[in-house]
This record gives structure tokens, C-alpha cells and sequence, in this order.
């Protein structure tokens, strides 16, 4: 099987030289330069089988997470309840977490906060967190970095030219999934969305969304689509379902990263999900042609009400119940992720 290109989100990275032994793996830190193993271009698998891990599971479904060699201020503890927390996070949206079985790689590197995120499907889903050694508590309950990676998960590898497919569903699913399990308010959701989607509209000399490979058209032009995909759905469906019921459905079927898929098969599974064929008309209309949105029409009808920075609601709004619906936790509930108590380190197999 070729490899699959890496869903890229960031590329600051530090340097770390891997030697695997019989005795296990020896890393040394050098600072400036890439890093071809733990931070590089490609994520270590043979090299994380052999690194400590610890097994969390949600729903039934497991994510391993080890730690590169290198020291944190905050207690591994600490980054695990983070992790925790994102999983339930992607669990609660999708259902389940995307794939059978994951692993997520966290990578101590210069600096504080979470530096960058990247995603793999070429030996099963795997995640890598570049965190900073410096990062606090407070940065990891702000960042979005792991819910954007770990939703990247739950969409099949797809050709270059619908990469926008990729990071537009991430951007668009990630604040929702950390609103369903209350890490974010409303007014923070749409204020974002608000702030964000007009650098996803065609420019002049635009083409559609598999045409036009620039950052804007290709993460929130993407999530435009999504965005316009939840509102249809739940219009055609008298709000009872959403894309969050398509997006259940497309990994209920096998529908994620580790699985190369045309896109056509993709969208055809998702809209199984609703009973409609949403997602298949929409990418016909927008693959090719540039489409202008009207965003103040949309906020209006949704009841999005943007006073200078302060966001706040019109539930009198002709679309107000599918805003409302779109953010709600799902009738099937929180998701909770389970961690042992005192994580004790075990081997990866």
C-alpha cells in the first residue's frame, strides 16, 4: 500500500535522533534542526511500540498513548486527563472513537503550549502532539490542536485535490465536539465561525474547492461546506438529523483514516447515515465552481448576533432550533473516556 500523504497541521518542530536497540529506544535531543523519527516527517510506529504506553478507553474503543523521552512541567497525569478529555470529546461527536484502534504519540519539545499536531493512517490511525515542555494546564484546556488531529481520524484517506474535504471537516467538527462535552460556550462556537468563514469564500480568480488549494478555501472554505452540509440536512430532515449522524454512519462503516477511499464511495456512505444525498449534490455543485455565500444573511437566519466582539442569539430566528441543534450534546449522551486510576505504564503491542 503507497503511503498516504500526513495531515498536516503545524510544522515548528525540535530535533530528536532515534537509535532503536535491543534494549529498547535511545533518543537524543538536538535542538534547531527537523526531526525525521519523533517529530518529523513520518510518525515512529516501530519506535512507539517500544516507548511505555498507556490505554484509554471510550465506548469501547482504545486510544495508546506514550510519551517521548524528555521532561514536562506538568505531570503525565495531567496530559492524560487532557487527552481523556479530547477523546470523550471526538467519541461524544462521532459516536465512537474513529478508528478500532489508535495511538497517539506525545512529543516534549522546546518551548510552551502545544507546538503542532499531525495525523497518520499508514499503520493503523496515529496521532503526534508536539507539546512544549513549558505548556501549563491552562494552554491544554484552551488548545484545539488534539480534537482538530483526533477528528482527522474518522475520515478515510482521500486524493490530493479533496484534501479541503480533510481539514474543513476538522476545523468545522473540532469547537463542536469540545462545545457537546462543554469546553466551549455557544457564543465562542459561533463567534469563531463568524470570525473564520469569510476567509474560506472565493476570491476573483477562484475555481471550486478542488481547484483552488489555498489555506482559506482549503480549512474554512472546507468548513463552509460542512457548515451549509448540517444546516441542509437538518432542513430536509425537520432537524432530526445532521452531519454529525452522516459523519456516525461514515465511521460505523469502516470510514476512517486508515482506509484510502474514493470520494465518491465517502460521501455516498455518510449520506446513508440521513437518508438523504446532501453531501453528494453539494460536493457536485462546489468541486468545480467558486460559490459566494451570504454570511450576514446566514448569521441572520440562523440568529447570530455579532455586536463588535460580543456574540449573542435571536432565537426567534427562521433557523434558530437547527443553531441550537447543531452544538446540542447528542441524545445518546457524553461519551466518557476511562483511564486507569494510577497509569501504569504497559507495553504497546
Amino acid at each position: 500500500m503507497p503511503l498516504p500523504h500526513p495531515l498536516r497541521s503545524f510544522t515548528r518542530m525540535a530535533v530528536f535522533t532515534v537509535v532503536i536497540c535491543s534494549a529498547g529506544v535511545m533518543v537524543t535531543l538536538a535542538d534547531a534542526a527537523e526531526d525525521k523519527t519523533l517529530s518529523g516527517s513520518f510518525f515512529p510506529y516501530d519506535a512507539f511500540e517500544r516507548l511505555p504506553s498507556t490505554r484509554i478507553e471510550v465506548g469501547g474503543r482504545a486510544l495508546s498513548v506514550a510519551f517521548g523521552p524528555g521532561d514536562l512541567w506538568m505531570s503525565r497525569a495531567t496530559v492524560l486527563a487532557w487527552v481523556n478529555r479530547c477523546a470523550t470529546a471526538v467519541a461524544t461527536y462521532f459516536g465512537r472513537l474513529p478508528a478500532p484502534t489508535a495511538r497517539l504519540l506525545i512529543v516534549p519539545t522546546a518551548g510552551t503550549g502545544v507546538r503542532g499536531g499531525t495525523t497518520w493512517g499508514y499503520r493503523g490511525a496515529a496521532s503526534r502532539i508536539l507539546l512544549g515542555r513549558e505548556a501549563t494546564e491552562r494552554q491544554l484546556e484552551q488548545d484545539w490542536v488534539l480534537v482538530h488531529e483526533l477528528t482527522h481520524q474518522g475520515f478515510p484517506i482521500v486524493p490530493d485535490e479533496q484534501h479541503w474535504l480533510e481539514e474543513g471537516l476538522a476545523t468545522y467538527v473540532e469547537p463542536i465536539a469540545r462545545r457537546q462535552i462543554g469546553d466551549l460556550s455557544d457564543e465562542k462556537v459561533w463567534g469563531d465561525l463568524v470570525a473564520g468563514l469569510p476567509k474560506g469564500l472565493p476570491g476573483p480568480d477562484d475555481r471550486g474547492l478542488n481547484r483552488t488549494p489555498t489555506w482559506g478555501r482549503t480549512y474554512w472554505g472546507g468548513a463552509m461546506f460542512y457548515l451549509l452540509a448540517d444546516i441542509e440536512i437538518r432542513r430536509r430532515t425537520d432537524n432530526h438529523q445532521g452531519l454529525q449522524d452522516a459523519l456516525g454512519a461514515l465511521v460505523a462503516a469502516g470510514g476512517n483514516i486508515t482506509h484510502r477511499w474514493p470520494v465518491e464511495r465517502v460521501l455516498a456512505t455518510a449520506d446513508g447515515g440521513t437518508g438523504t444525498h446532501v453531501l453528494e449534490e453539494m460536493y457536485d455543485r462546489m468541486k468545480e465552481t467558486p460559490e459566494t455565500v451570504d454570511l450576514p444573511e446566514l448569521w441572520r437566519r440562523l440568529g447570530v448576533v455579532m455586536q463588535g466582539k460580543t456574540v449573542s442569539f435571536d432565537d426567534e430566528a427562521p433557523l434558530a432550533s437547527i443553531r441550537r441543534a447543531i452544538t446540542a450534546t447528542p441524545a445518546r449522551g457524553l461519551l466518557r473516556a476511562r483511564v486507569p486510576a494510577a497509569p501504569r505504564a504497559s507495553r504497546s503491542r
